[in-house]
C-alpha cells in the first residue's frame, strides 16, 4: 500500500497557525495557490511512544538547498500537481533522492517556551519571510485531500482542502505500515527568487526505519537500523566510504566517458565486489570486484544506460546487498564546463 494521492502545492504563504499541543499537533499554513489551501504540517508524533522524547519529530533545515528537480519545480503553475511516483521526476524519496544527509537531522520538541528552541520555531523562521515577500513560494509535498463541504477549520475558508503528509512516508511499522512507499515522501521547500535562493526542511519521525524495500517502501528485514537521524547502527553499511567527485560533462559528443570517483575514509581494506553506483533513473553499473585499501581513491567509468545527464542528477552508492551507503545530487550549473570534475 502507500499514501491514496500524492503532490506538490505550491503558492504564497497568507498566514500561519500553531496548534495548542495535544496528541497530534500541526503547524498549519494557509497557502494561496489556485486558491485557498491548507498545509498541515505534523510538529509531534502520535505520542503512543513509551518515552515522551521518541515523540519528538526529527527535522533538517537545508539553507542553500541545491538540487536537479528545483529548475522544474519553479516552472509549476500555483495550485497543486499530482506527481508520478518514480525516479527521474519532482517526486521526493528521502533514502533514494539524495536530498540531504540523513545523519544532520535532529529531533526538537513541538513548542517550549522561549524562543529559537521548538520546531514551531523552525517553522516560524522561513515561513514569516515568506509571508512577508509576495515574490516567494512555498513548495508543500504530501498527500492532498479534496474540497470538504464546510470551512476550513483552522483558518475558515471554504471549501476546505489542502495538504498533509509532510514528512518521511516509508519506513513505517504498526497502524501506519498502510502509508508506506518509495518516492512519495513530504517536504516544504521555499523559493526566495530576490536572494536566488531555496531552502528545504525535511521531517521524520523516530520511529521510522532508513533502509527500506524499493518496491513497498517497507523496513527491510535482517537488516541493521538507526533511526533516520542516527549514525549508523551496529552493522549497517558504515557511510565512510564516499563519493567525492564526477566528471559529468566530459569533453567530446554522447555517450561521454562519464566517471565516478570514490574514496575509502576508513582505517580498513574494503571488498567492492558485488557493490554498485546508480544514477539518478536507478540504472546501475557494477563497481570492479577488488579491494579498495584505506585512503585509496578508485575512479569508476560508468557504462550505458548509466548516465549522468547535464541538466543535473543524482549518483548514489549501494553496497553489495543493495543497501545505500552514500548519495550526491549535482546542477546544471555544476555541469556547465566539459571535461571539469564536480567534486562534492
Amino acid at each position: 500500500m502507500s499514501l491514496d494521492r500524492y503532490g506538490v502545492l505550491k503558492g504564497r504563504v497568507l498566514d500561519h497557525r500553531r496548534e495548542p499541543d495535544d496528541d497530534t499537533p500541526h503547524y498549519q499554513i494557509l497557502i494561496d495557490g489556485d486558491g485557498s489551501a491548507r498545509a498541515a504540517v505534523n510538529v509531534l508524533s502520535s505520542g503512543q511512544e513509551s518515552d515522551p522524547k521518541m515523540s519528538e519529530l526529527l527535522y533538517v533545515a537545508v539553507e542553500d538547498f541545491q538540487h536537479p528537480i528545483l529548475a522544474d519545480l519553479e516552472k509549476l503553475k500555483d495550485g497543486y500537481t499530482e506527481l508520478d511516483r518514480k525516479p527521474g521526476g519532482l517526486a521526493l524519496d528521502y533514502i533514494r533522492g539524495s536530498l540531504f544527509d540523513r545523519t544532520d537531522l535532529r529531533a526538537l520538541p513541538a513548542h517550549e517556551p522561549g524562543e529559537d528552541n521548538d520546531l514551531a520555531d523552525v517553522l516560524d523562521h522561513y515561513v514569516t519571510r515568506a509571508q512577508a515577500n509576495n515574490g516567494s513560494r512555498i513548495y508543500a509535498f504530501g498527500e492532498p485531500w479534496s474540497a470538504e463541504k464546510e470551512a476550513d477549520k483552522i483558518f475558515r475558508f471554504k471549501p476546505g482542502r489542502g495538504i498533509h503528509n509532510i514528512h518521511m512516508n516509508q519506513g513505517n511499522a504498526g497502524r501506519f505500515k498502510g502509508d508506506n512507499g518509495v518516492w512519495q515522501d513530504g517536504a516544504l521547500l521555499f523559493h526566495f527568487p530576490a536572494a536566488d535562493r531555496w531552502v528545504a526542511i525535511f521531517l521524520a519521525f523516530q520511529s521510522q526505519k532508513w533502509h527500506t524495500d524499493d518496491r513497498t517502501g517497507g523496513a527491510l528485514p535482517d537488516v541493521p537500523q538507526a533511526r533516520p537521524g542516527g549514525q549508523p547502527a551496529e552493522g549497517e553499511p558504515d557511510q565512510r566510504l564516499r563519493i567525492v567527485g564526477a566528471l559529468v560533462n566530459a569533453v567530446g559528443a554522447s555517450p561521454e566517458d562519464e566517471s565516478v570517483t570514490l574514496i575509502n575514509t576508513t582505517t580498513e581494506s574494503v571488498d567492492l565486489a558485488g557493490w554498485a553506483i546508480a544514477d539518478r533513473d536507478q540504472h546501475q553499473v557494477s563497481l570492479p570486484a577488488r579491494t579498495l585499501a584505506a585512503g585509496e581513491t578508485i575512479r569508476i567509468p560508468l557504462i550505458p544506460p548509466v548516465a549522468l545527464g547535464n541538466h543535473g542528477g543524482t549518483i548514489t552508492l549501494l553496497d553489495a546487498v543493495g543497501l545505500k551507503v552514500d548519495g550526491v545530487a549535482y546542477t546544471a550549473a555544476d555541469a556547465t564546463e566539459e571535461g571539469r570534475t564536480v567534486v562534492f
